[in-house]
């Protein structure tokens, strides 16, 4: 968000942020409760959430730096918001930030391009869901969270990252269940696609095969 701005604009801006550490497991916002403040995502990882009636619960979308926490404009947030490991953020207030955008066409451009890249996403996470098998889907989530623990990286090296999900919420974001998922990534480790360390430290020595398997 801030990349968008000039250095008068960012001093403007800074006059109203704070930062904010959140440690893993609390919630940052809550389904349907009002929307004050907007958050850039400096470090971590947050988990979106959408819930029924009857107390279920779904993981519809995770969040990395330095993605933007919040639904613009809207009055309510559409989803809970929980950190899903140690969370940096930049907290800025509802009615400053979107004062800036209406004077800083810049700004405007860059969340509107978040906004495009995460229907973007929803809409590849639709295939995920409905068209791949296990193995892709679990392959699939290793993509993502790669890919976004270490940006930049040439695609085919190797990567080592910790999973910021347990094994019950990964079942939960992939529609499968938790032994399943299990089994699949026990799979995984047994074509010497990925190695474990512990329960969630992950080493992937080739990447385009993960990618592959990946569909």
């Amino acid at each position: 968000m801030c990349g968008a701005l000039t250095p008068e604009e960012l001093t403007r801006l800074a006059a109203h942020t704070r930062k904010s550490h959140v440690d893993a497991g609390n919630e940052l916002a809550g389904e349907a409760t009002p929307v004050d403040s907007y958050a850039n995502v400096m470090k971590g990882v947050v988990k979106l959430t959408k819930g029924l009636d009857d107390g279920r619960q779904q993981v519809v979308g995770l969040q990395f730096a330095p993605d933007l926490l919040g639904r613009l404009f809207a009055r309510e947030h559409p989803t809970s918001a929980e950190a899903a490991t140690d969370v940096e953020l930049c907290v800025v207030p509802r009615p400053a930030l979107e004062q800036l955008i209406a004077t800083t066409p810049a700004m405007e451009h860059r969340l509107m391009q978040q906004a495009l890249r995460e229907l973007d996403d929803a809409r590849d996470w639709m295939v995920t869901l409905g068209r791949k098998t296990a193995t892709e889907k679990i392959a699939t989530f290793l993509v993502l969270i790669a890919d976004h623990s270490q940006p930049g990286h040439a695609s085919g090296a190797a990567r080592s990252f910790e999973l910021p999900l347990s094994r019950s919420d990964i079942a939960d974001f992939l529609g499968l269940t938790i032994e399943t998922v299990s089994r699949q990534i026990t799979r995984l480790r047994g074509l010497g696609v990925i190695h474990l360390s512990g329960t969630r430290q992950v080493d992937v020595p080739d990447m385009d095969r993960l990618r592959a398997m990946a569909g």
